[in-house]
């Protein structure tokens, strides 16, 4: 059947949709939200431009993982409305902090806190190689950094309760926080997440033995790309893969333009070597029974980045989660034109602001 048929959903019928999937959070009881963090006058900023300017209330920060890396983070106060607890919003790969300040203003609109960081290896956080290629040694990092992240940040400065909202990459890394420790997060909501790419010549764990084998002979931190790959400019924006929205499009370009130093390039090998490794477990046939809170995943029809099919796969698979594909969208959900992020944001509402 053709995905685009198949996977039409009427914008109407998100809530409904989504209002059987009611793992109802528990009541919380808390004094007036507030976000305590002490943070360094003379440490990280946010680049502000004037089509993206920074949302108000923004406090950011550095801290340190676990195994001592240096992590960006910036946090937010909700902005409307009663208070509903915290979103921990998590990128994908080449992603940074000022990208979603969009999607930032649209969570604290819904009465949510937001807090947010840079993986190790881009933004504003440490890179763990010479350049801007992207590199790390092994997908469990980035566990560790959204493990750091909760214990040293959100806990201590953000209300509960806690949210977790991945895309891409960041999707994969959040799948694997759901299992790993179902305590940390009420729900999660997953953006395209990374379960697989197309167009492989071998299976997710094949490609991730050559890769693995190319690391080591020495070559792991050589550059990977496809030929489709082309830098975001105003020139390529036609038939791009992210977005059909041009000033969304555009909005990262200027970003890149104002700091540089934002800006991720290809993958290494033994980033691909990691990422496979991962999508690969992902696609077990016992992953899903692992999966044991309540957990979205929304897809895009028109996704050439990662597979749309694996998600859907998966989410037929899981008992405590569902996923949905939004008809005509590519691949960055939060990025796209209105309507088709009014989808993404109707079914956030009626899997957690509702239920919150």
């Amino acid at each position: 059947m053709d995905r685009e048929r198949r996977a039409s959903i009427p914008t109407g019928m998100l809530a409904f949709f989504f209002h059987d999937l009611c793992f109802k959070t528990e009541a919380h009881s808390f004094p007036d939200p507030f976000m305590n963090a002490v943070v360094d006058p003379n440490g990280p900023k946010l680049v502000n431009i004037a089509s993206n300017p920074v949302p108000q209330g923004a406090r950011v920060g550095f801290f340190r993982t676990q195994d001592k890396v240096q992590l960006r983070y910036a946090l937010w106060p909700k902005s409307e409305g009663k208070h509903r607890g915290t979103i921990c919003l998590v990128q994908g790969r080449t992603e940074f902090i000022e990208k979603y300040f969009e999607t930032i203003e649209d969570f604290r609109r819904r009465g949510f806190s937001v807090a947010t960081f840079d993986w190790r290896g881009q933004g504003g956080s440490d890179r763990l190689i010479p350049g801007k290629l992207g590199y790390v040694d092994r997908f469990e990092d980035y566990w560790c950094d959204l493990r750091s992240f909760h214990g040293e940040i959100l806990l201590p400065d953000c209300p509960p309760p806690y949210y977790l909202v991945g895309h891409s990459m960041g999707g994969l890394a959040s799948l694997f926080a759901a299992i790993n420790d179902r305590l940390m997060f009420d729900r999660v909501f997953l953006s395209a997440p990374m379960l697989a790419l197309d167009g492989q010549p071998l299976s997710m764990q094949g490609m991730a033995r050559v890769c693995e084998a190319l690391s080591f002979f020495g070559l792991g931190r050589l550059p990977v790309s496809r030929g489709a790959d082309r830098p975001q400019s105003k020139a390529n924006f036609p038939g791009n893969p992210l977005t059909s929205d041009l000033n969304r499009y555009m909005r990262s370009v200027d970003l890149l333009r104002a700091q540089p130093s934002l800006e991720v390039g290809a993958p290494t090998i033994r980033w691909a070597a990691a990422a496979m490794g991962a999508m690969a477990e992902a696609g077990r046939d016992e992953f899903p029974a692992r999966v044991r809170i309540p957990l979205l995943m929304l897809a895009a029809a028109r996704d050439e980045v990662v597979s749309t099919s694996a998600i859907e796969h998966l989410g037929l698979q899981m008992r405590t989660g569902r996923h949905a594909v939004i008809a005509g969208a590519r691949h960055e959900l939060f990025m796209e034109n209105d309507m088709i992020r009014g989808q993404v944001l109707a079914a956030l509402d009626a899997f957690i602001t509702e239920q919150s």
